[in-house]
């Protein structure tokens, strides 16, 4: 399996809000987790990128444990919780300098970015600054900021937030589309539309414990 989680438990203090993940995702396939807010899906997702350490348990991608082989999974695109970007700047400036930040001389950068804001129904030539964005517009924009560099796995957390109807369109559109191309998609979703319209597993949590699992 491309992720395997094993007796994952989380404490926040004294508060247990992970107990006794196992559970595995099989690579090129979209997996969705679904559970009421503070069923833990948010925190699972920061486990597995690495972001939150678990107290128990352990996370690996391709074999490595992250924490331990990795400090985080090698080819890793992220939206978690609210996208954060200047507000001063375009949305192409905004991704340049997250490109460079992590690709200081990559000669396809530009590439790159402007295929990703195109596929998400933002316009690379734009003037207009991040700040006058609206809300569906800045998810847009995460979800090209997590899909520009082509990531091998993709974690999305409530991607469809913001957007209305033609924009959930265009982003399933391209969900599916980076399935075809072998991506492996983590993604939570309050809507179960999403869910049934795109994920090949759903994983549920409730209370910080796997209670269902199947196919979608």
């Amino acid at each position: 399996m491309y992720i395997e989680i094993e007796n994952l438990t989380k404490f926040y203090r004294d508060q247990c809000v992970l107990s006794q993940i196992s559970c595995s995702f099989e690579k090129g396939k979209i997996h969705g987790i679904t559970g009421r807010n503070g069923s833990g899906k948010t925190v699972l997702l920061r486990c597995i990128c690495g972001y939150s350490r678990p107290t128990e348990g352990k996370v690996s991608i391709q074999g490595k444990v992250v924490g331990k082989d990795v400090e985080f999974p090698e080819s890793m695109g992220l939206l978690l919780e609210v996208p954060g970007f200047l507000p001063s700047f375009t949305a192409k400036e905004n991704l340049q300098m997250l490109m460079d930040i992590r690709h200081h001389r990559l000669p396809e950068k530009n590439e790159l970015i402007c295929d990703a804001l195109k596929l998400v129904g933002l316009d690379p030539s734009s003037r207009k600054k991040v700040g006058k964005y609206s809300l569906g517009m800045k998810q847009r924009l995460g979800i090209a900021q997590a899909m520009m560099e082509q990531p091998e796995l993709l974690i999305l957390d409530e991607p469809f937030n913001g957007l209305d109807s033609d924009g959930v369109a265009t982003i399933r559109q391209v969900i599916k589309g980076l399935r075809e191309k072998q991506a492996t998609i983590l993604l939570t979703s309050h809507y179960s539309e999403d869910i049934t319209a795109l994920c090949d597993t759903v994983t549920h949590l409730d209370g910080g414990k796997i209670t269902a699992t199947h196919s979608g």
